[in-house]
């Protein structure tokens, strides 16, 4: 059985900037709800989100269309599977595919290289501070939430640090499409960010052919050398490592600030037991994922729940959602530090498909936060009403803005 439920407006701006009650809703009434007009259908219970992610066989991770606004506000599906002719890499692509290219990507991300960087991560983040702290006030989000996690990304491919305004700005432009609120007159811009992306990284790792380095640029140098890898399959891969990478650890760099700033307790008992960090930041991740959701193809005529799936229809599955399900989190709203099975959330995935980058976020955040707590003896919001948006996203939850003022 299909449920559409009515007067659900997924692009409301309201919904937007606070989706949890809406989630709440679709939970209770059509924990699987169809988009109306659309073959799109929105997971929202853990246990079926969960169920979803078991079954590759039945839901495809191809990233084959996107949910977007029309002009009239109603909502349609954007076809970017070209006729079935697209390329799937890594967190969007299925086995045996998947795993090939998780083993090139993993030894820039093993656990022993990751520790290495901490002093790396931590003399960026004092630079940024540095750079960004002016009378009293930090621009939270273009001073440290978005620039750290990309002078990461940066250094492990083997990119400039004078690139990375660049990629930054191209990053995210080409990702607009999957927020569903780009207009018509936006597309343009959308579609050339994403192509001078893809060839300023196929630049990059031409160049890299020539003498491949101890970076991820030289891994997929020496693979397509070997014909291990085509080279556009190695740039699209370079494509999604910029464009998800940067924006995860920059939402929850920015997000789990954000609780923080309206919460001063919390940041007083932070600062006396400091060992609580890592798990307020397990905590920040289920209470505001980064990821809102992730795309999931239908392959086959099946089920999930009671609720029939056409083949070739689409699921969001949304961890954000999931993470609030009062079944699995109680007071699921609520930060709360003595919470049993921490990392118990959904924010990174689950299963095959677990972020491969999530180690590496969870130390930038970590650094990044210990920075904020040491230089104030308290912060919050600033008093301007514009000091903290949202960027407007069915997709990512990540500040576009977060002015804060320290103390």
């Amino acid at each position: 059985m299909t449920r559409v439920l009515d007067e659900i407006d997924l692009f409301d701006p309201v919904v937007l900037d606070d989706p949890y009650p809406l989630y709440d809703r679709l939970r209770t009434e059509a924990p699987v709800h169809r988009i109306a007009d659309t073959d799109f259908y929105l997971v929202s219970r853990w246990e079926l989100v969960m169920e979803a992610t078991t079954r590759p066989a039945d839901f495809s991770s191809n990233l084959t269309a996107a949910l977007v606004r029309q002009p009239d506000g109603s909502a349609a599906v954007f076809d970017l599977d070209g006729g079935g002719q697209a390329i799937h890499v890594l967190a969007t692509s299925d086995e045996p595919t998947h795993q090939a290219h998780r083993k090139l990507v993993l030894p820039a991300l093993v656990a022993k290289r990751i520790r290495a960087l901490e002093p790396t991560i931590t003399t960026a983040a004092d630079r940024l501070w540095a750079q960004g702290f002016r009378d009293g006030h930090i621009e939270w989000v273009s001073a440290m939430g978005d620039r750290l996690p990309m002078t990461l990304v940066a250094k492990l491919i083997g990119l400039p640090d004078e690139d990375i305004p660049q990629l930054l700005a191209l990053g995210y432009t080409s990702n607009e499409l999957l927020d569903g609120v780009v207009g018509t007159d936006r597309l343009f811009a959308v579609v050339t960010a994403a192509t001078e992306l893809a060839d300023y990284l196929r630049r990059q790792l031409v160049q890299a052919s020539d003498r491949p380095g101890d970076n991820l640029l030289g891994d997929l140098a020496r693979a397509c050398a070997t014909r291990e890898l085509t080279r556009e399959v190695a740039v699209l891969i370079l494509v999604q490592l910029v464009g998800a990478g940067g924006e995860s650890t920059a939402g929850l760099i920015g997000n789990a600030a954000r609780i923080l700033a309206t919460d001063p307790t919390l940041q007083t008992r932070l600062r006396a037991e400091p060992d609580l960090l890592g798990t307020f930041l397990e905590e920040a991740l289920r209470l505001e994922s980064p990821f809102r959701a992730h795309h999931r193809h239908v392959v086959r005529d099946t089920t999930l729940g009671d609720t029939e799936l056409p083949a070739g229809s689409h699921l969001l599955l949304l961890w954000s959602a999931a993470n609030r399900d009062p079944a699995i989190f109680p007071a699921p709203d609520e930060i709360r530090l003595d919470r049993p099975a921490q990392r118990n959330h959904l924010a990174f995935g689950k299963g095959i498909h677990f972020c491969v980058g999530a180690a590496l976020a969870r130390l930038e955040a970590r650094l990044a936060l210990q920075v904020l707590l040491a230089r104030s003896t308290s912060f919050r919001l600033s008093p301007n009403p514009d000091a903290a948006q949202w960027v407007p996203s069915i997709f990512v939850r990540r500040h576009r803005r977060l002015d804060l003022s320290i103390a």
